[in-house]
């Protein structure tokens, strides 16, 4: 079974200040072609903590993947440490230098000398093409062990990955890939763990000898199905397999799969649907309305919103009752209903959604606890509002309640358009 590691390189992930989610992303594109991760560490930015690494790699390994440390700085290791442990030396590829160079160039900067360096690759490795930075990638053969040298920067690294290595790591192992690996994301919101793990029942039926793991998060619950088979056909017909059932048991709580985004499935039914949207927003800050604007040609179904986080704005700017806002609160039912309505016809859309709530950690009472949220719906038709209880942390509840928001807007568009 071929078995890979990935080398993250970086002070700045050892002390927290940036989380390391490049090895997450080369598992992922590793398992999907049969050359799994067993080992992932993070390393300072030292030869000899490199060094280290590679003889590990070399012995245990069949692919090593480092990322990181390939700038033009003195704090950039990668390059001089693979250099000095494969007894090899730097030369200048001039396809890279006219790359680096024609990026300053279209920036308009003059090249700081030291970019220079970018263009110096070890003379018996395989240059990695990086169309989107200036660091190109790295790979070495050594007794049948490969071992690649990516940049630190995601999205130069991804693209890298996706074009480039694991067309190049397919090929060379070939021979000896005996079987495919498959994962797909079932994508939930609005319940929880424990109650989706109810609906489903016993997995057993469902999954066979495949897996199902169940990963919670503020967004709504993940399912992770992961398959082995002969061929992709055969993986594919597995994860179908598996999905089909699973959404027998939970397809109303279903908003997507793998990197699909609430916001964006709910751009997409509004637009197929020719519908337009308008959000008043009280304990979520704004935040509903940054999602939606965040999916690029949202302003054909996204007609504006109303941040009304006090209640002078609620009463002044967004027309609820000030008899509603004295009796029954701004967090309430009552209210959610109101902010729901008059969003729609301030902007004359076609369904108006509301939050008002208590995010904390003040403000609470024993009659309105904080994380107590009302989530609206207006659609001119129907009008409704639903009650939640987020819990105490004032991030965890903003964020769940715009996602629920989502939720709420997903089903409502689904059954009823």
């Amino acid at each position: 079974m071929l078995i890979s590691k990935i080398i993250t390189i970086g002070d700045e992930i050892l002390i927290g200040q940036v989380t390391n989610t490049n090895a997450s992303f080369i598992s992922e594109k590793l398992y999907s072609i049969g050359i799994p991760v067993s080992r992932v560490v993070t390393i300072e930015d030292t030869e000899e903590a490199l060094i280290n690494e590679l003889d590990d790699s070399v012995k245990n390994f069949n692919v090593t993947i480092i990322t990181g440390g390939l700038g033009p700085t003195h704090d950039d290791v990668t390059k001089p440490t693979l250099v000095k442990y494969f007894k090899d030396e730097l030369i200048s590829d001039e396809k890279v230098l006219e790359h680096v160079k024609s990026i300053f160039k279209n920036r308009n900067v003059e090249m700081p000398p030291v970019n220079y360096q970018q263009a110096m690759v070890p003379k018996n490795s395989k240059v990695i093409f990086n169309v989107n930075g200036t660091a190109p990638g790295i790979w070495i053969e050594k007794n049948n062990k490969v071992i690649i040298a990516l940049p630190g920067v995601p999205f130069e690294m991804k693209e890298m990955m996706k074009s480039k290595v694991i067309p190049m790591l397919a090929e060379k192992f070939s021979d000896d890939i005996k079987y495919v690996l498959k994962s797909k994301t079932i994508l939930t919101t609005g319940i929880g763990e424990s109650n989706l793990a109810e609906l489903i029942g016993d997995v057993k039926p469902i999954i066979g000898n495949n897996k199902l793991a169940f990963l919670p998060s503020l967004y709504g619950v993940r399912l992770r199905i992961d398959v082995k088979g002969e061929s992709i056909n055969d993986t594919n017909n597995k994860i179908e397999e598996i999905e089909n059932k699973l959404r027998a048991k939970i397809d109303e709580y279903i908003f997507g799969t793998d990197e699909d985004l609430p916001e964006k499935i709910v751009g997409d039914l509004l637009l197929q649907k020719n519908l337009t949207l308008a959000v008043a927003e009280s304990c979520t800050g704004g935040l509903i309305s940054s999602k939606i604007t965040d999916i690029s040609g949202s302003s054909k179904y996204f007609l504006g919103e109303i941040c009304s986080y006090s209640n002078n704005s609620k009463f002044n700017i967004l027309g609820v009752k000030e008899d509603t806002l004295k009796k029954y609160g701004a967090v309430s039912e009552e209210t959610a209903l109101e902010m729901a309505i008059n969003v729609r016809q301030k902007f004359n859309a076609d369904i108006g959604i509301s939050t008002t709530g208590i995010a904390g950690p003040t403000g609470g009472t024993n009659e309105k606890p904080v994380g107590l949220v009302w989530v609206g719906l207006s659609d001119g038709s129907r009008t409704f509002a639903m009650k939640f209880m987020f819990g105490n942390n004032r991030e965890r509840t903003k964020i769940r309640a715009t996602y629920m928001a989502f939720g709420i807007l997903r089903n409502h568009l689904k059954i009823f358009y």
